[in-house]
């Protein structure tokens, strides 16, 4: 079949033309990342009924040791990925064996199973159930009903197209004697995956005898199915290389510009979202460099344990030397899971339920593979990764250039957030660097504290915040904790505590219970202001304002002045959680909406309250979800000059719904961690001043780390802190002035007792008790009863 003639244009350039061409496109794409998948190489059978002749891994019943690998082996193989920091489970297998062999057939009987994909799936789902490594099912041509059963435990399958070229299947060619590899049944499996929704790897073998025409034809089918269903998340260009052994040990091996002119034209021909690889131990060391340099991607599965069984001859390179020949091509190394980013993002469409979740833990905010080697979680005991200090970025790097921009003064958009937000390696030093020179210009060298207090007042609350387990409601109440619900008197004896302790602040925030109306809030801050009237008041989010002015039928504006002049001094960030609202939908759904939000906000600062900026990350949300909200409350900031600071609050999942119900990653890496701090500094540059680390998420180990990070401020000394503690975190419920100066010593920098407006101010006073001791919020005044918000004031004295 002749080729269109903007294909055909494409097959009489140079080599060298079309490869420029590729990695411009490769370029605009994916910038300067190319992939791979930390994997294990499980070959399940090595038995098939197709004769290739070009194969090595197909052996007869005579030479192997069973005609299956057994599951406690396989899990063998599993573990020792898993420890090794794999993420990819590989099951590699001849096709329909059981056709062509009975010893296949006799074993798969004794075993229960009725053929060899029924064994495949049930070894799939004990290695997902015992290891929560990640199958990948390369099974060859399957029909639809067996591809959508294997759905439920592969995140992702794959078959090679290989070739188009039906006569390579006549007598005397590569695939004479091979069923499985004519072009019908190869297509009809390509479709098949796509209409059972499955993320699919498929690819060409390059060298067998096949023209570059029909290579191209191969490639166009594939991007035809793609276009059909948008399945197909890689292209692997596999090079041919002759073995001893088979029929075309002397048939040569395919030549290098070969190879890079399919790879060319592959990321030419291939739709956008389609990644393009080539097996880096397929070629040698020296030549990788050009395989990037053709418009690759991705290096596809690399294991640190086992070997390539299809190509046992050529090792896979370590990981250190294929991270070091990327960076020598200007490109940057990072790890993968075995389904690729847009496929883990929607997750609802693409993946089975049952291994939905498996997925999600594995993956960080931009769908590639969390750091195995980083066990630090928010609110969690494991130490950091030591991120900083570390080299600078890389130069000619796409981070790079955007901070070359920032250092030059320019301003980030969402594009550049993004791009900083997924800076990796020693991109991450450097994003550091230029975050703590700039807090250093906008506020010296100062680390600041508040002494304060948390009053949770109640934990009842009417609305159903998935990422919550403070709050109590009829579906919350088998979380941690007891519905309890203040009264006056014990809000005024923790207030008087805390201002025996030294505290210059109370922060005020709760669940929305039912009973409450606007004048509950009025009230709770005359009596704070009644037996504490220097204390500054920190209280009630963009939510409780909203919804205490929407139950008393009172503008906003009319409510915020009265519950001013009652001595509501600031309002908390929190609320804001991301301000998307696609996110929202999904973590918060009956919430203020962003817009909300941001009103709230507004009308507080006009009519004189401070406030500060909070979001809440790690759980569904994408770098561009994070960047937005970083747009809109800088425009903010512009418009009203109200925030204080930024504090960025890590998502603390161990023990709330959204993570118990599956839905959610396990909180962020602390490289996300880190660089949320930094970048949020350099966003807000020349807007926001003060950049606060939470320490009860952080870790006092994270904490240190993210003051070098652009970071200024330790928030508060949190005397009762519920709300993290709910949600798992484990650090702690009070720190004082010796244990963050200890930090800050160590950092060659001055600690400062500061006001909630950031002046400065010295107070002392006994700590409130020992953290072991401390208790929950119940004690002669937390009562589970109805409130009646028109009852009078109590005084505690």
């Amino acid at each position: 079949m002749p080729l269109a003639p903007p294909v055909q244009d494409l097959l009489d350039r140079p080599t060298a033309e079309l490869a420029r061409a590729a990695a411009a496109r490769r370029d605009a794409l994916t910038g300067d990342r190319i992939t791979y998948s930390p994997k294990v190489f499980v070959p399940l059978t090595m038995l098939c009924r197709d004769r290739c002749g070009y194969c090595t891994f197909a052996k007869a019943p005579a030479r192997i040791e069973s005609p299956y690998l057994p599951v406690d082996r396989v899990l063998d193989i599993a573990r020792a990925g898993a420890a090794a920091g794999c993420l990819e489970v590989l099951l590699t297998l001849g096709e329909a064996p059981e056709a062509r062999y009975p010893v296949a057939r006799d074993w798969l009987e004794a075993h229960g199973f009725a053929s060899t994909v029924g064994y495949l799936e049930h070894v799939a789902r004990v290695v997902l159930e015992e290891t929560g490594l990640l199958p990948h099912a390369n099974a060859g041509a399957l029909p639809y009903e067996e591809l959508l059963a294997l759905r439920s435990v592969a995140p992702s399958q794959g078959m090679m197209v290989e070739t188009l070229a039906g006569r390579l299947g006549e007598a005397g060619g590569p695939h004479h004697g091979a069923p499985d590899k004519t072009p019908e049944r190869r297509l009809v499996t390509l479709d098949a995956a796509g209409r059972a929704r499955v993320p699919f790897t498929t690819g060409i073998l390059v060298g067998i005898g096949e023209t570059e025409a029909e290579r191209v034809e191969a490639l166009l089918a594939i991007a035809a199915a793609h276009a059909r269903h948008g399945h197909v998340q890689e292209v692997i260009v596999q090079n041919f290389r002759p073995k001893p052994g088979t029929a075309m040990h002397r048939h040569p091996a395919a030549p290098l510009d070969d190879l890079l002119r399919a790879v060319a034209l592959a990321r030419l021909l291939l739709p956008d979202g389609v990644r393009v690889q080539a097996p880096p131990n397929l070629s040698e060391p020296e030549t990788l460099a050009a395989l990037i340099g053709a418009g690759l991607d991705d290096w596809g599965g690399v294991s640190p344990v086992t070997p390539d069984h299809v190509n046992p001859e050529r090792p896979w390179p370590a990981i250190d030397v294929l991270r070091a020949a990327t960076e020598r091509a200007g490109k940057q190394l990072a790890a993968r899971l075995t389904v690729h980013p847009p496929y883990v993002h929607a997750a609802e469409e693409w993946l089975d339920p049952a291994v939905r979740f498996a997925v999600l833990v594995h993956s960080d905010s931009e769908g590639l593979a969390r750091d195995p080697a980083d066990a630090w979680s928010a609110g969690g005991e494991a130490p950091p990764p030591r991120l900083v200090p570390m080299a600078t970025a890389r130069a000619g790097s796409r981070v790079g250039e955007v901070l070359d921009g920032v250092e030059a003064g320019e301003e980030v958009g969402e594009a550049e957030i993004v791009t900083l937000l997924g800076a990796r390696g020693a991109d991450v030093g450097r994003v550091a660097a230029v975050a703590d020179a700039l807090r250093a210009a906008a506020v010296g060298d100062d680390v600041t504290f508040v002494r304060n207090r948390n009053i949770n007042y109640t934990n009842i609350c009417t609305y159903k915040c998935r990422f919550c387990a403070f709050s109590k409601g009829p579906l919350s109440l088998d979380l941690r904790g007891t519905p309890y619900l203040l009264d006056d008197a014990e809000i005024q004896r923790r207030v008087v505590e805390a201002v025996e302790c030294g505290a210059t602040e109370v922060c005020l925030q709760g669940g929305i219970h039912p009973d409450f109306d606007g004048a509950y809030y009025l009230r709770v801050i005359r009596a704070v202001k009644e037996v504490a009237p220097d204390i500054h008041v920190h209280g009630f989010t963009a939510l409780e304002v909203t919804e205490g002015a929407r139950r008393l039928g009172v503008p906003l504006r009319d409510y915020l002045l009265e519950a001013k002049a009652a001595g509501l001094a600031t309002l908390p960030g929190t609320a804001a959680e991301i301000l998307d609202d696609e996110v929202r939908a999904v973590i918060c759904p009956d919430k203020v909406d962003t817009e909300e939000w941001l009103e709230a906000h507004r009308v507080a600062h006009s009519v004189g309250l401070r406030s500060n900026v909070t979001i809440m990350f790690g759980h569904v949300e994408r770098p561009e979800h994070v960047a937005r909200h970083l747009l809109r409350t800088r425009a903010l900031q512009r418009e009203t000059g109200g925030f204080t600071e930024f504090v960025p609050l890590p998502f603390v999942h161990m023990a709330t719904p959204l993570f118990l119900q599956k839905r959610a990653r396990p909180g962020p890496t602390f490289r996300e961690t880190l660089l949320v701090h930094a970048v949020g500094r350099i966003a807000y540059r020349g807007h926001i001043d003060n950049v606060q680390v939470s320490w009860v998420k952080c870790g006092l180990e994270g904490t240190a780390q993210i003051l070098r990070a652009g970071a200024n401020d330790l928030g508060g000394t949190l005397m009762d802190e519920n709300i993290s503690r709910a949600a798992g975190a484990s650090h702690g419920q009070e720190l004082d002035e010796q244990e963050f100066q200890a930090m800050v010593d160590g950092l060659g920098r001055r600690l400062e007792q500061r006001t909630t407006l950031y002046g400065r101010t010295r107070t002392t006073g006994r700590r409130l008790r020992p953290v072991e001791a401390h208790p929950e919020p119940l004690g002669a005044g937390a009562q589970p009863v109805r409130f009646d918000p028109r009852a009078p004031v109590r005084s505690a004295t």
